[in-house]
């Protein structure tokens, strides 16, 4: 089963929850906002961890962030894989030792993204060009953790996906659809420029994330438990992403 904590409504599994009800990938969501009970880790075979318009060092006013900061110590000493998006990736970053702040600018939108040397041989980003769009809204950003590596940037962001181990942390938005698109921009001043660029980059950024969705069922199931053994129903598709 894959895991995915969702750590504010306002964040939701977006298109990674279509494409694992379409590919009948057996995954449940655990919500500790809502007050719900941490599943047995030992029922994943790896974990997702959502964004959240909360930072990692608002546990005072969120303190469910306190199960999930021990979840992921736990995760990681059970060497379970682990995909960390946005906040999830900088409780990822901080568990390992790094520091998380807005030292550096935050980033809103499309930007650029472009892999390193690591990024480019890492099985998460198989099958993506050395550059490509990705969604971000944040402002607060990781530094790369002791043992880690770095798998790509942004002029903006350094840090934009690490890897340790079996864990992998993104900084910017895979799992965007267009209903959470429309509600982060709500009462955005320059929702009008987002929302025009975001609909005129879907088709690329839906699959840029449904790669790397696939990329990390691969890693977890190694064409065995949670993903049953097929080719990726997208794979002719990625020529077009530029």
């Amino acid at each position: 089963m894959i895991l995915i904590v969702e750590n504010d409504p306002r964040c939701p599994p977006g298109l990674y929850g279509k494409l694992l009800r379409d590919w009948r990938v057996s995954h449940g969501v655990w919500r500790p906002y809502a007050g719900e009970t941490a599943p047995p880790l030992r029922r994943a075979s790896g974990v997702i961890i959502l964004g959240g318009t909360l930072g990692v060092h608002d546990q005072a006013s969120h303190p469910f962030l306190a199960l999930v900061k021990a979840f992921i110590h736990e995760i990681l000493a059970e060497n379970l894989p682990l995909f960390g998006i946005c906040l999830g990736a900088q409780l990822l970053a901080e568990a390992l030792g790094a520091e998380v702040s807005s030292a550096h600018a935050g980033e809103k939108g499309c930007h650029a993204l472009t892999l390193s040397d690591a990024g480019r041989k890492d099985p998460l980003f198989a099958g993506l060009p050395d550059s490509f769009p990705a969604f971000h809204w944040h402002n607060d950003s990781f530094e790369i953790p002791e043992g880690a590596e770095l798998l790509a940037s942004t002029v903006d962001c350094p840090a934009q996906a690490i890897r340790y181990g079996r864990a992998w942390g993104v900084q910017f938005h895979p799992e965007i659809d267009g209903p959470i698109m429309r509600d982060w921009c709500e009462n955005a001043l320059d929702k009008g420029p987002l929302i025009t660029d975001f609909q005129r980059r879907q088709f690329t950024l839906h699959l840029v994330g449904e790669q790397l969705l696939y990329n990390f069922l691969g890693v977890v199931a190694s064409c065995r438990s949670a993903l049953s053994c097929r080719p990726n129903p997208a794979a002719e598709r990625y020529c077009h992403i530029r």
